[in-house]
């Protein structure tokens, strides 16, 4: 008796799985499969039978099919949301049928697996559910998040935290839009330290600076004499990210021949090197990322509509330095001690008139520019106290309202900096000042090289892709 009472409490310290569907060998399949991973399963055939169980045990995982006799599964993933917020739960679809997976994502499903069932996918999928679960047992949503952390306490970043947070619970497509400079790749980083797959890979791709005639062999890999120069066998990116995160940055620069096998990656979870005739299954979540906006590409024909649904499955939007400019101080506390360190010299103070410069300027390169600002601004620091001559600004104009508002609206920074206030009014709109310096500086490399392109692009240091899209752009003749 003692003994078969131990043997019950030992089988309940395994993780419990619960496993939805109406075909039995189906549930068979899994639960056996499951059973070797040393996990505890319960089966219901339908969703009255599946949350009359999730009311009474406490699991660490949900299975559940697509179609039930009783209703849909996308049901019980919103149930689960609503009652049972922390547990897990992954959605078995027919094959192909993409859209109803994307669904139960945006519901709040942590992942999906397609039918006919893949042993090898299921197994990874469960693995990661279920170091979720335990992760989260005793965790407020609000404090998941692990690594470095975003500095701020404005509206916009507590927000931002908290998606950042609920988002990291899932296996799902995440696409991070924001202005240059604004910390994309950082969060980033924070959806994947909070996650399941934290101690997998994170592997950073800029797409924009791999060129276009080796992305397919940098992204998904080669086989030896696949082409000339494939001297061995080479494994891509997305393969180096097995078991954690692939974060494509400038996802937008993605040529679209390149998006059509991007697709099938996220899609069908598999990956073909080049010159390999089989494929590859992968385990890797897709998080991406654009100053760009995307939705716009993709009305001009530029970005491929059916990936831009997969991987904006969910949007995080990281908000512009200008949006939360109460949040300037303690970023430069921050970024000062950060630099001070680096450079092993004592870190200044900032004056209060510095600082209400820095708080009155727009920046439009975000918190990349407050670093670079504040970089300068300690080089030429010859004493303890950062003042207004220290901090070099570029010359941007105003919120048209902000004129208006007199000497109590932007008066400290006037009298701080009088030449600088002068240069900021006078000035045009920063972005057509960019332009005009762009554009300047291709027309002058086309002349020096007889308007021969691919040298141009050459002397710019950029692509002879991206120079033609500059060229067409800007209206050069």
């Amino acid at each position: 008796m003692n003994v078969t009472a131990a043997s019950a409490g030992a089988a309940r310290t395994r993780p419990l799985v619960l496993i939805v569907d109406d075909e039995p060998d189906l549930l068979e399949l899994v639960s056996l499969t499951l059973s070797r991973m040393n996990l505890e399963t319960r089966t219901a055939a339908d969703l009255a039978g599946a949350r009359a169980m999730l009311k009474n045990e406490s699991f660490q995982l949900c299975l559940t099919d697509m179609r039930l006799p009783d209703g849909d599964g996308l049901d019980l993933v919103a149930w689960i949301q609503e009652n049972r917020p922390t547990l897990p739960v992954a959605v078995i679809t027919a094959h192909g049928n993409v859209e109803s997976a994307v669904r139960a994502l945006k519901l709040g499903a942590f992942d999906f697996v397609s039918k006919p069932l893949d042993l090898g996918v299921l197994r990874k999928l469960v693995g990661s559910a279920i170091r979720l679960s335990d992760r989260a047992e005793n965790l407020v949503a609000t404090s998941n998040i692990r690594g470095p952390r975003l500095i701020g306490q404005s509206a916009a970043m507590e927000q931002l935290r908290e998606m950042i947070a609920r988002v990291a619970r899932s296996q799902a497509p995440v696409h991070i839009y924001g202005e240059s400079g604004t910390g994309k790749e950082l969060v980033a980083r924070l959806v994947h330290e909070s996650g399941s797959r934290r101690e997998g890979p994170f592997v950073a791709v800029n797409c924009g600076a791999i060129p276009t005639e080796l992305m397919e062999s940098e992204l998904f890999g080669h086989k030896r004499g696949s082409f000339t120069g494939a001297v061995a066998d080479k494994k891509g990116l997305v393969q180096s990210a097995e078991g954690g995160t692939l974060f494509l940055d400038e996802v937008a620069d993605l040529p679209l021949h390149m998006q059509v096998k991007l697709l099938r990656v996220v899609q069908e979870k598999t990956v073909r090197p080049v010159g390999e005739s089989r494929e590859e299954t992968v385990d890797v979540r897709i998080l991406s990322a654009t100053h760009k906006h995307l939705a716009d590409l993709v009305a001009d024909g530029r970005f491929r509509e059916d990936l831009f649904y997969r991987i904006n499955v969910i949007e995080l939007r990281v908000p512009s330095l200008r949006e939360r400019a109460g949040d300037i101080p303690d970023l430069a506390e921050a970024i000062l001690g950060r630099l001070g360190r680096r450079m092993a010299i004592e870190t200044p103070t900032l004056g209060s008139d510095a600082m209400e410069l820095l708080r009155d300027y727009p920046f439009p390169g975000n918190v990349r520019e407050l670093e670079n600002v504040l970089e300068r601004a300690l080089t030429l620091c010859t004493t303890g106290t950062i003042t207004p001559e220290h901090i070099k600004l570029r010359a941007a104009t105003r919120a048209s309202a902000e004129p208006a508002q007199g000497a109590s609206g932007s008066g400290g920074t006037l009298s701080a900096n009088p030449a600088a206030a002068a240069e900021l009014r006078g000035t045009a709109a920063l972005g057509e000042q960019l332009e005009d310096i762009e554009r300047d500086a291709i027309v002058k490399a086309l002349e020096k090289t007889r308007y021969n392109k691919t040298a141009a692009a050459k002397l710019l240091g950029m692509s002879f892709r991206a120079l033609r899209y500059r060229i067409k752009k800007l209206g050069i003749e």
